[in-house]
């Protein structure tokens, strides 16, 4: 089937900054990637991360290096091939899913093998800053059931004071994004117990997370910059108790959904995250909330703009997407 391709780097505001330990950002940016076949159009969206060594030109650029492929039409097994897991990968991926769904006339979560998709309740995310500014920015987020707090290593005990002070009946998941260093690690994790956090996400850097495999572990312990894709899952058994599944690390919602059924075979719990992005981004990664114990699909939320069509959320529960969005 000939395949027509375009691409385009688009900028989203975020409401105020977005803040984690390794820097702020002001916008979303990011590449959409359509696919179209006849009067059927698919599309998906990529966030590129600066941490994996990725920009919205080096995303572009690898795409362009595979569009006679694409444009002869490669399917979704071929992709795996033609491009590593990534950001590039994926906005190609899910647009795939999402023209085949339009010519096919079948909604995409049909054809992942589920009978409906269920709405979601997602993280809130806070981001990092004094402890003042945490709990003023909790105080705000009170009646959401679930936050996400991001931390940045000295001075997280007083965060997370502060941050239970201003919203003292949510449920808590903290985000060290590798800030967290191995002299210190038993106290933070102690500190989260006393705070009552349901889970900690990647607190050492990945490559340096030895030391998980020897500790008890208070909390359950969730890989993400350590976790990509299946492959990297064998090397994470007694380390971590969880893996957060982004599509933009898989490179895409077929290896996505591949890696989340390992990661249950292997005993790990599944949380289904999101860079920020749209909610072009995130109706894919709904498929993955479906099989998760925590799901962190906020993007839309933490925008000052989304896409129209955009996601449906109802407080913090998000709803599945309609098919004039995605799939």
């Amino acid at each position: 089937m000939k395949i027509e391709m375009t691409l385009a780097i688009e900028a989203y505001p975020i409401a105020g900054r977005f803040v984690i330990s390794r820097g702020a950002k002001t916008e979303a940016r990011v590449v959409t990637a359509t696919l179209r076949a006849g009067d059927a159009c698919g599309r998906g969206e990529c966030v590129p991360y600066a941490r994996y060594g990725e920009s919205v030109e080096s995303v572009a650029a690898a795409i362009e290096a595979v569009r006679g492929a694409i444009e002869a039409g490669a399917d979704r097994a071929a992709l795996q091939r033609l491009l590593p897991a990534g950001a590039a990968r994926n906005a190609v991926d899910c647009a795939m899913w999402d023209l085949e769904a339009k010519l096919s006339g079948k909604r995409a979560f049909a054809a992942a093998g589920f009978a409906r998709l269920s709405p979601l309740v997602t993280a809130y995310t806070l981001s990092v800053g004094t402890p003042e500014e945490m709990r003023a920015a909790a105080v705000k987020a009170a009646d959401r059931p679930l936050l996400k707090i991001k931390l940045a290593g000295e001075g997280d005990e007083e965060r997370l004071a502060a941050v239970r002070a201003g919203a003292p009946h949510a449920r808590l998941i903290v985000d060290a994004n590798e800030a967290w260093r191995e002299e210190t690690l038993v106290a933070q994790l102690a500190a989260c117990a006393r705070f009552d956090v349901a889970l900690v996400e990647q607190p050492l850097p990945a490559g340096r997370d030895e030391m998980l495999a020897s500790i008890a572990r208070p909390i359950p312990i969730c890989a993400d910059e350590s976790a990509h894709e299946t492959a990297s899952l064998d090397a994470l058994r007694g380390r971590y108790d969880a893996v957060n599944i982004k599509l933009d690390k898989t490179g895409g919602l077929t290896e996505a959904m591949a890696m989340a059924e390992a990661a249950r075979r292997m005993g790990f719990e599944i949380m289904a995250g999101c860079m920020v992005g749209t909610s072009l981004a995130m109706a894919p990664a709904s498929f993955i909330g479906q099989m998760a114990t925590f799901v962190d699909l906020d993007g839309p939320l933490l925008l000052a703009r989304d896409r129209e069509p955009g996601l449906v959320y109802e407080g913090s529960t998000m709803m599945p997407p309609p098919a004039a969005l995605w799939g």
